[in-house]
């Protein structure tokens, strides 16, 4: 009988993460996860912070482990998992985020239109079990939240997962913004089912708090930074524009990548075709399309590939209310100006929008606590200041990006 194939991998945040079971490690190493080696956990972030390099190869490897842990502290506290529970709970959390594509959030909806991440990773893991035989079937099961044990969806898909950790974590460490920092350890520790839902012992009522703290400071600090913003919103514009001026006697359009199939070819229906397309397609690609799409002759095109490759990024300002339109007409113009270029053009180098960060949304996600008496609150319930008036407040900010 072969022996189990056993692989420890160095992670810089979390020391030695082993694979140590056949299905893992199958998984590991098929050609749909190595292609998470290249996106970018963060997308454009490295142009503010340029450490954050790391790629969603990266965090799914740390959520294994993080997701390896709750499982040992759960066991250890009495609840029953089978091993085939235990190895489908961990290849769904390594299978989370397969569904991402070029530069993740970013491009989300825009390139291929319609399309959720979730609704791609759960494409392709039904791909790779019909390719393992059935193996993967029950991994789908909990992602999905069809398996009855409910708490194991939840380490995978919640409010408190190990998803949501682990970001947090790697991406506070690749940054070096410490606010970011959360202690994932004692929270695991504080983790217990009860009633078939995962819950936290009353005891680790602070850490919950600062984990819901560093991840609204994180948003607006990292993800939401005005100059992340605004390079992310370029890319946008020009997925955008190309599809505006997209001709397919074009030829320098083309990039020669899967680009093209959605730029040029994608109806918005994910069959087989456009499956096998999305899976050869990264953050690579899209760069290298970025590139050659800076030579076009449209100079709204090569104007807004060349400020990515040059990091020339277009002005942003954010505020706490709408921008007045004369304000934006001044914009307009002015890049009409500079580049004689019309109103319908300038707009993809000026433009509006709002974006709103929430810490907790008490309507439809719930953290739980179990107190010592067996009672249980959800915690924006809890009588704690801090939670009780700033946690469900949603923070809105308007942004005006602009060529200058």
């Amino acid at each position: 009988m072969p022996s189990t194939p056993r692989k420890i991998i160095n992670d810089p945040v979390y020391g030695f993460i082993t694979i140590n079971h056949p299905l893992i490690f199958k998984i590991t190493t098929h050609t749909y996860y190595q292609r998470l080696r290249r996106i970018y956990q963060m997308a454009l972030a490295h142009l503010v912070y340029p450490g954050a390099v790391h790629s969603r190869f990266h965090h799914s490897l740390g959520a294994y482990h993080l997701i390896s842990n709750a499982i040992t502290e759960l066991c250890s506290k009495g609840t029953e998992i089978t091993e085939e529970e235990e190895v489908a709970t961990k290849a769904a959390i390594l299978l989370h985020d397969i569904g991402h594509g070029p530069f993740s959030h970013a491009l989300e909806n825009i390139l291929l239109e319609g399309m959720h991440h979730e609704t791609l990773s759960l494409h392709i893991m039904r791909l790779m079990n019909e390719e393992f035989g059935g193996e993967l079937q029950m991994a789908i099961d909990i992602f999905t939240d069809k398996y009855p044990k409910k708490f194991l969806h939840q380490l995978v898909s919640g409010q408190l997962d190990v998803d949501r950790m682990d970001y947090l974590t790697r991406d506070s460490f690749f940054t070096g913004v410490s606010e970011g920092v959360i202690g994932y350890d004692r929270i695991i520790k504080m983790l217990v089912v009860h009633n078939g839902e995962l819950m936290v012992e009353e005891k680790g009522i602070y850490s919950i708090e600062k984990f819901l703290v560093a991840r609204r400071l994180m948003y607006w600090q990292v993800y939401l930074h005005k100059t992340v913003l605004a390079a992310e919103k370029m890319l946008v514009k020009i997925t955008e524009r190309v599809k505006d001026i997209f001709d397919k006697n074009d030829s320098l359009l083309k990039t020669g990548t899967a680009v093209d199939y959605f730029i040029g070819e994608f109806d918005g229906k994910m069959n087989e075709e456009a499956l096998q397309n999305f899976v050869r397609l990264d953050d690579f690609d899209f760069m290298h399309a970025i590139k050659t799409w800076s030579t076009h002759p449209d100079i709204v095109l090569n104007t807004l590939c060349n400020s990515i490759l040059d990091r020339k990024l277009l002005k942003i300002k954010l505020e706490a209310q709408p921008f007045i339109e004369e304000e934006m007409h001044q914009k307009l113009h002015n890049a009409c100006q500079v580049l004689n270029i019309d109103a319908h053009e300038a707009g993809y180098l000026c433009f509006t929008g709002e974006t709103v960060n929430t810490m907790y949304k008490t309507t439809d996600e719930q953290i739980n606590i179990l107190f010592k008496n067996g009672q249980v609150k959800n915690i924006s319930q809890v009588d704690n200041a801090l939670i009780h008036k700033t946690l469900s407040s949603a923070v809105k900010k308007f942004y005006i990006c602009y060529y200058e």
